[in-house]
């Protein structure tokens, strides 16, 4: 495995222990980072404040154990996909959710330079009403 397929095992690794400082490790200022259409914290998301604050930061105020499930990390070289389950419950509706997810990474020695989310965005919008 390579250095690229490393780092977002690493990110994947981080997530796991709720460590966001190693989530974010091989985020860049210029890493963009797209949530799908149609999920709540839909956009693009340019460098790691924009991301923390416009994805993470608002998954841990409205959810309660929010996570994505890894079940297989393919290595294509440059892009990495990771494939899982997000589930959580929501806050305000106590409701859960559980939802499948392909991650979609660009990568380049290590850093990350695009990243994009796919997933069924209507399962989590359901659990929000």
């Amino acid at each position: 495995m390579g250095r690229n397929f490393d780092a977002i095992k690493a990110h994947y690794a981080g997530s796991d222990r709720g460590d966001l400082a190693a989530m974010m490790a091989p985020i860049t200022a210029e890493t963009r980072w797209t949530e799908m259409a149609g999920f709540p914290y839909a956009g693009t998301y340019v460098g790691a404040d924009a991301i923390i604050a416009g994805v993470f930061k608002r998954i841990g105020e409205e959810w309660t154990g929010y996570t994505f499930t890894l079940e297989r990390l393919i290595d294509g070289g440059t892009t990495i996909v990771g494939i899982g389950t997000y589930s959580g419950h929501h806050k305000p509706t106590g409701k859960a959710m559980r939802a499948r997810v392909v991650h979609v990474w660009d990568v380049d020695e290590g850093r990350v330079v695009r990243f994009e989310q796919f997933t069924d965005t209507r399962l989590v919008a359901d659990a929000m009403r």
